[in-house]
């Protein structure tokens, strides 16, 4: 059961929009009810991930269009997804590799790994040729957060495929955003407390296109501090040790040191500024010297579990296995309390938020062994498997509701697999024991 438990939050990786088939909204405990609700299977997981490709991605160009109503993903304005959610597509696809690769099915390795070049060489050819200099408003980068969900996924593609170019383009996306960009002309995401700007991240620079430093009081929002976190740790466990540190003002690539070095930082300072320390809340976004907004998003909740699972596989430091259990506690009994499923969020990317907790509590239940949120998974996999479309094998937006079958309309869910997980196999993939060693 192991095998498959997070394939499936997979299969509902965004699909965790789903739900009960009941109009009961009362608590319910987290083993489902198999006479109403069947539990999921191998092949159901497959047959998610294939209906998934079939209706949302773009065979044409290798991205992901941003609903089933859209005929192709011409552009940011016309069909394409967003920018930032297309890495977690190629998390996804990744995955399935993986997961081929752990079951012995050398046929879908193979169609997998093609798929995975595919969609490298698609967004690359999409958005600016990764040039992130580019702060065109279509296919270019301007938003901090965007360029930072990149990072972390080109490392894990190194990390997986050992491509250079990979790599090279994760450190430089990381330069970009910690430094700024001499060309566009903004000062970084980074918020250097010894100029006055009070430490962490800032989300974006304004304007877009002849921008303004940013200012202490400027937004800095959890969907740029943790992925940063996320991003520098999965940089420090794939650059070589032995690195001469940069001297250029703006340098291309960090040593072990540093990306371990920033990443304690900047979640030092989001602990402090955006974390409720006594429930594991993660506010949506502080200003300056002002009350964080306290407003529940999963996908922060999940950046944040991942980044103290990283810091605790780094460092062997409790305290972050500590944060990370409180976290999913909070999004498990808290957030997730009127249903017992992970909520539903409007919005045009709202699938994406589920389907990048599906990467993180897979990292935490099976690198750290904190198993006991597999029943919760598990609930929220055989709900929205049990409530999709079952005409195309696809999820709509609310977890609460049947979906309509052939419905024509907007399915928003971008991500409901998170591709078969990593965590699903027997063994979660990692360089770091999570054992307390923190020995590479």
């Amino acid at each position: 059961m192991k095998q498959y438990i997070f394939s499936a939050l997979c299969l509902v990786s965004g699909a965790f929009c789903l739900s009960s088939c009941n109009d009961d909204k009362e608590a319910r405990p987290y083993t489902p009810d198999y006479e109403i609700v069947p539990e999921y299977t191998n092949a159901d997981t497959w047959k998610a991930y294939e209906a998934f490709n079939e209706h949302l991605l773009d065979q044409n160009k290798f991205i992901y269009k941003s609903s089933t109503a859209d005929k192709a993903a011409v552009d940011r304005w016309n069909g394409a997804a967003a920018i930032w959610c297309q890495p977690t597509y190629w998390d996804m696809a990744m995955n399935a590799y993986k997961r081929a690769k752990a079951e012995g099915d050398t046929q879908k390795e193979q169609k997998f790994k093609q798929l995975c070049d595919d969609l490298f060489a698609g967004n690359k050819a999409h958005y600016a040729n990764f040039d992130f200099d580019d702060n065109n408003e279509n296919t270019g980068w301007f938003i901090y957060d965007d360029i930072m969900w990149w990072t972390v996924t080109l490392a894990r593609a190194y990390e997986l495929f050992g491509v250079e170019e990979y790599l090279s383009l994760s450190e430089e996306s990381f330069g970009r955003v910690w430094y700024g960009s001499e060309k566009v002309g903004d000062t970084g995401s980074y918020a250097d407390p010894e100029k006055g700007l009070g430490g962490g991240m800032f989300w974006q620079w304004q304007p877009i296109k002849n921008p303004n430093p940013n200012e202490a009081d400027h937004g800095k929002m959890a969907c740029i501090n943790f992925p940063t976190v996320v991003a520098a740790l999965t940089l420090y466990n794939n650059v070589p040790t032995g690195r001469t540190e940069s001297t250029d003002s703006h340098p291309s690539y960090q040593t072990k040191e540093q990306y371990l070095a920033k990443g304690k930082e900047i979640y030092a300072w989001a602990v402090e500024n955006l974390v409720d320390v006594t429930t594991g809340q993660v506010a949506d976004s502080r200003h300056g010297n002002g009350n964080p907004a306290w407003k529940d998003h999963v996908y922060n909740q999940a950046s944040y579990i991942g980044a103290s699972v990283l810091l605790y596989k780094a460092t062997g430091e409790k305290q972050y296995l500590d944060n990370a259990v409180m976290a999913a506690d909070y999004t498990m009994n808290t957030i997730s309390g009127t249903f017992d499923l992970l909520p539903f969020e409007t919005g045009a990317e709202q699938g994406i938020y589920t389907a990048v907790f599906a990467q993180y509590i897979a990292m935490l239940v099976y690198d750290c062994d904190q198993t006991q949120y597999i029943p919760f998974v598990k609930r929220n996999i055989n709900y929205g498997w049990a409530n999709r479309d079952k005409t195309r094998d696809i999820c709509g937006g609310d977890y609460t509701k049947l979906q309509v079958e052939g419905d024509a309309r907007k399915i928003n869910l971008f991500s409901y697999l998170l591709g078969i997980a990593d965590g699903l196999q027997e063994k979660y993939v990692s360089l770091v024991p999570c054992d307390g060693t923190g020995v590479l």
